[in-house]
């Protein structure tokens, strides 16, 4: 790890293994846009790079923040924190924390002159929520509060957000097509969470994942993907959207192998799981999307 580049360490730092799950709703969000007629390229690029860059500042605050509170440590399963490595002290991670955070707010403004005054505080709590997350006085991820966390800010206020800041308003489906992306995000975290179960544990982390236990993490992981397949046939039947959004069933072909990994396996051969639920969001999104814009 010595070698790293200061680039190959601020990378690992991002997490880019983590970016699809801020991409898939800006994704979701624009192709509803289009769909209804209010596409604006320009919100909705700003929208993605606002998105990504919350994402990034949020990994380098779960990275810090969980080295101090003792839950990453030598015994970690996933993949490598460059404040427990060594590979960063803890002040020059949180200084890149609020340097991304502030390219995202410039990224911000111009979102705040094209949509107006709600965009601020969808920022706001935005960046607070990224930072409340591993920090503050009640870290939302130490309670198990992190999977509603996960729902509201990586589905409901991504999707809607995205949308808004085209259209000025948020439409039925806007909020309907948030559901399965933050229910397929939720997803990931319980992965996460599932996979340290114990070490969390250990650590006084009071994960959901650690509340519910080994079993009850795998049936919420199952009826998290559950629910996010049933929802395009939901739309549909409501009339809300084409029957093309089915095409996001195809994505389901991933599921047999992902549910094999989190019911038989346990720690580190999860981090497969992890990856593989990323990438279900991702080709989810992709192909809901792709089913609207047909």
């Amino acid at each position: 790890m010595s070698s790293l580049s200061p680039l190959q360490v601020w990378t690992l730092a991002a997490r880019p293994k983590t970016l699809p799950a801020a991409a898939a709703p800006v994704i979701a969000g624009s192709a509803v846009a289009f769909y209804e007629g209010v596409f604006r390229p320009g919100p909705a690029l700003a929208a993605l790079l606002g998105a990504l860059l919350i994402q990034i500042g949020a990994n380098f605050a779960n990275d810090v923040f969980d080295y101090q509170k003792g839950a990453d440590t030598r015994e970690r399963l996933g993949p490598v924190r460059v404040t427990q490595a060594g590979l960063l002290p803890p002040e020059r991670v949180m200084l890149g924390m609020w340097a991304v955070f502030g390219l995202a707010t410039l990224i911000g403004v111009y979102l705040v002159i094209v949509a107006g005054w709600p965009v601020v505080l969808i920022g706001l709590f935005s960046i607070l929520a990224g930072i409340a997350y591993t920090g503050g006085p009640y870290p939302l991820g130490y309670h198990g509060l992190g999977d509603v966390f996960v729902f509201v800010f990586f589905g409901l206020v991504a999707v809607a957000g995205t949308y808004f800041v085209q259209a000025g308003a948020v439409s039925p489906l806007a909020v309907w097509a948030s559901i399965p992306i933050g229910l397929l995000a939720t997803a990931i975290l319980v992965v996460n969470n599932l996979r340290d179960i114990e070490t969390d544990a250990r650590a006084g982390k009071r994960t959901l994942a650690v509340r519910l236990g080994k079993r009850g993490a795998q049936w919420e992981y199952a009826l998290l993907v559950a629910g996010a397949f049933l929802s395009p046939l939901v739309m549909w039947v409501l009339g809300l959207a084409p029957v093309w959004v089915l095409l996001a069933w195809l994505s389901g072909l991933r599921l047999p192998g992902l549910l094999r990994l989190i019911f038989i396996q346990s720690g580190r051969p999860l981090n497969a799981a992890l990856a593989g639920t990323g990438r279900l969001e991702l080709e989810f999104a992709v192909l809901f999307s792709i089913g609207l814009i047909l």
